[in-house]
């Protein structure tokens, strides 16, 4: 922890007008479970060693291998989250509803009839699929006699030595506004500046409160490719062009606790909005064996996304100190010609591995004689294996310079870790219907075990085929399980709140041969 603390110290240092990422900002491309089919999700996404889904490209792309034949697929859902937080011992409820979607696509599939080699088939495919729906809504409040969120504006000054001009002019997004409203004040000997003060009464407590809306989504683009050799060794890859759009809407608000209106605080709220957009590329390459015993044998390697972002953030604060200097209101806009801020850098995201083994029930050339089958997915994530880097202009200056950047890469290395994740899922076929359930297990990506953190995925759904058309239909329940950390400080210990997320998705998927 206090080498965590130390490196949050480093990472806490302004660069002028932009506000910088967190390690925190590194889980958002890497930590989710992953969306689908709805035959993928109802066998809790353990599509590793199965093939014959259009959920393959992004898990697995040897399993586009099984198809011989032509497919459409479009998958349109519905997603319900409710949200459960504590913070500091009080309880708060919120609730979000979003559209949601799970892969859709075109699935290619032909036979070799000339039979000029061992490859029995091949098949191409293109899709799109929500790997991640960022559309939640998390509040929560509760009293604080130990830290307060205007320290971290305190800290920076202190730390970064600023004067008085640069108090007011250079950290736009975040000290400046505390200073300009008198959140933060000098300390003056004589005319001369000593240092910085708060004028939150810390000690007596104050009230407060977080309020947080994110919409957007993690999504990929995939062209995948595979070849079929003598229906028993599938092989594939995939080219995939993930996309990240992300927007949040944040309201902080501390309020004096004590009820004395002579102690030069009342409140201070402040507002921040984000809006993120990304765009990278990766492969993703695999196989799958067919063993004589109607096992299946799947190993997929995904390399790590490189994408690169462009943020836009504006901020505001009211602050009212009473008698002392009334009520006050700064925002970027009004210190940067009504303009966003704009930060621009890369991300390289997480890789992962995944061994698969499927079980088939009356393994059969037509698979229209199949009886169903039980599968299972472990993989690993090396979640402390993401990295930012710098982004310079025509002129190559950077808003955020490269040393800033191996500081925060040094503290996701420290905050995260790689973890495991689990899934296992199963379906009997009773002649043009089929029926499926599964389960998921997602580990912790932190490395502190006093941050407890996992997710766990239900699901089950029923399925139709017949005559070349086929619709499923699913439920899949998660259960979130993570923390939330309003601020962050050096020097004293963080205060976070406990997020329970019970999200419940529906997904239909349908298509026809061609």
């Amino acid at each position: 922890m206090k080498k965590y603390l130390s490196i949050l110290s480093i990472l806490s240092i302004s660069f002028y007008a932009l506000k910088a990422q967190t390690p925190d900002d590194a889980l958002r491309n890497g930590w989710f479970i992953p969306g689908g089919s709805a035959r993928n999700m109802a066998i809790g996404g353990a599509m590793g060693s199965l093939g014959g889904d259009i959920t393959a490209n992004n898990i697995n792309p040897a399993g586009i291998g099984l198809y011989k034949t032509s497919e459409i697929t479009l998958s349109p859902g519905f997603m319900l989250n409710n949200n459960k937080l504590n913070y500091r011992g009080d309880n708060s409820t919120q609730s979000q509803t979003a559209f949601a979607y799970g892969a859709s696509g075109f699935i290619a599939g032909a036979s070799n009839t000339r039979g000029r080699n061992n490859w029995t088939s091949s098949a191409f495919s293109i899709s799109i699929n929500q790997l991640a729906s960022y559309n939640n809504h998390i509040h929560y409040k509760g009293s604080n006699n130990i830290s307060s969120f205007s320290e971290q504006y305190l800290e920076e000054l202190t730390r970064d030595g600023a004067g008085v001009q640069a108090a007011e002019q250079n950290y736009i997004f975040g000290s400046s506004l505390a200073y300009r409203t008198y959140l933060i004040d000098s300390i003056n000997n004589n005319g001369q500046l000593i240092g910085y003060r708060t004028l939150v009464p810390i000690s007596s407590g104050t009230v407060q409160e977080n309020d947080e809306k994110t919409t957007g989504g993690y999504h990929e683009i995939s062209i995948a490719f595979a070849g079929n050799m003598e229906d028993k060794l599938y092989l594939g890859a995939s080219i995939n062009i993930p996309l990240s759009f992300y927007t949040r809407s944040l309201t902080y608000t501390e309020t004096d606790a004590s009820g004395d209106l002579d102690n030069n605080f009342g409140y201070s709220a402040f507002t921040e909005n984000l809006k993120s957009f990304g765009v990278g590329i990766n492969a993703k390459f695999g196989l799958i064996y067919r063993t004589p015993k109607s096992l299946r044998l799947g190993l997929a390697i995904h390399t790590p996304s490189f994408m690169s972002f462009t943020d836009h953030i504006r901020a505001a604060m009211t602050t009212n100190t009473e008698q002392y200097a009334g009520t006050l209101t700064e925002s970027s806009d009004n210190l940067n010609n009504g303009s966003a801020g704009e930060r621009k850098y890369n991300e390289l995201t997480p890789w992962r591995i995944i061994g698969s083994l499927s079980f088939v029930l009356h393994e059969v050339q037509d698979t229209r004689l199949q009886k169903g089958f039980i599968t299972a997915d472990v993989e690993y994530v090396s979640y402390r294996g993401s990295r930012f880097y710098t982004i310079s202009d025509e002129n190559g200056y950077s808003p955020l310079p490269g040393d800033y950047y191996d500081a925060l890469n040094n503290s996701v290395k420290d905050y995260l870790k790689g973890a495991f994740n689990f899934r296992m899922g199963g379906e009997l076929k009773f002649d043009t219907w089929l029926f499926r359930l599964g389960g998921a297990f997602y580990g912790s990506p932190y490395d502190d075990p006093q941050l407890k953190a996992h997710r766990i995925l239900a699901s089950g759904g029923i399925g139709y085929r017949n005559h070349g058309y086929f619709i499923d239909v699913t439920l899949a329940q998660t259960f979130n399980q993570d923390v939330n950390f309003p601020y962050r400080l050096a020097d004293k210990p963080n205060t976070f709140a406990t997020s329970k997320n019970n999200r419940s998705n529906v997904i239909i998927t349908f298509g026809f041969k061609i």
